[in-house]
């Protein structure tokens, strides 16, 4: 085998259109545009939405809805997931980032009740729903609520 021998696969290259070369080429005359009308025209096209001149869809339909500027993002950890640490621990934002829990912290932690606890924890999160919180004093753990920063 020499480099001057080699070829690329059968079918894998394709040849380039070469459009307004003339009538033998078959991409001659109009140059694949068509005849007239505003794509025809050298610079000629349309931003996208545009609609010929009516009033374009986004601009008929409201507006709707707001991003508040106050919200805060709590990440969302449930009970179930509490159950990998050893009893009598404490979980805090640190340890729940080191067991990967937690990965990239938002505003503050929410603990929610989904799942069982059978271990007794002590909890450090920024908000806890009741029943979570029942569960986790149910189980001989207690719960610790940090300020949001």
């Amino acid at each position: 085998m020499k480099l001057n021998s080699i070829r690329p696969a059968a079918g894998s290259v394709k040849n380039r259109k070469r459009i307004g070369r003339g009538t033998g080429s078959g991409h001659g005359k109009t140059a694949t545009k068509g005849h007239k009308g505003q794509k025809a025209r050298s610079g000629g096209s349309v931003k996208p939405g545009f609609e010929g001149g009516q009033m374009p869809m986004h601009r008929r339909l409201p507006k709707r809805g707001f991003t508040p500027l106050q919200q805060t993002e709590y990440v969302v950890i449930n009970i179930g997931q509490l159950d990998a640490f050893e009893a009598g621990s404490t979980v805090d934002v640190a340890a729940l980032m080191q067991c990967g829990l937690v990965s990239k912290l938002r505003d503050g932690i929410k603990v929610l009740a989904k799942g069982e606890l059978t271990k007794s924890l002590t909890v450090q999160a920024h908000k806890f729903s009741v029943s979570a919180k029942a569960k986790i004093e149910a189980a001989g753990g207690t719960v610790q609520e940090i300020e949001l920063a």
